[in-house]
């Protein structure tokens, strides 16, 4: 792909994904066939700082949880209320970096396919 192309994906993106795993998205996304360009733009990311909002007001019942696609996490999250709340304030420290995770996974997988 473009080096331009990619410059602006990472520019878009690189708040939604794993800092520490740029360079290494960037030479896959250089390597990557144009083709696969169209499935890359569909791909949509989630905020952190909007799942960490979200974990903040509505934690307890586990909708953060639930948002990223950790379905059983989120119904742990339910059926305890957030673990009494510990479980809910551990995740606010947690639920960016789980955010950014699963958005790699999510371009992994673009990529693969």
């Amino acid at each position: 792909m473009d080096a331009q192309k990619v410059d602006m994906f990472l520019m878009t993106n690189s708040s939604k994904l794993p800092a520490s795993h740029i360079p290494i998205i960037r030479d896959r996304l250089l390597d990557m066939d144009e083709s696969k360009l169209i499935y890359l733009q569909t791909c949509d990311f989630k905020d952190p700082t909007i799942i960490l909002i979200i974990s903040v007001f509505l934690g307890s019942l586990g909708i953060d949880r639930f948002l990223i696609g950790d379905v059983a996490l989120g119904v742990g999250k339910l059926v305890t209320l957030g673990g009494c709340g510990i479980w809910m304030i551990i995740d606010w420290f947690l639920i960016m970096d789980a955010t950014k995770k699963k958005n790699q996974e999510q371009l992994q997988n673009i990529l693969m396919f």
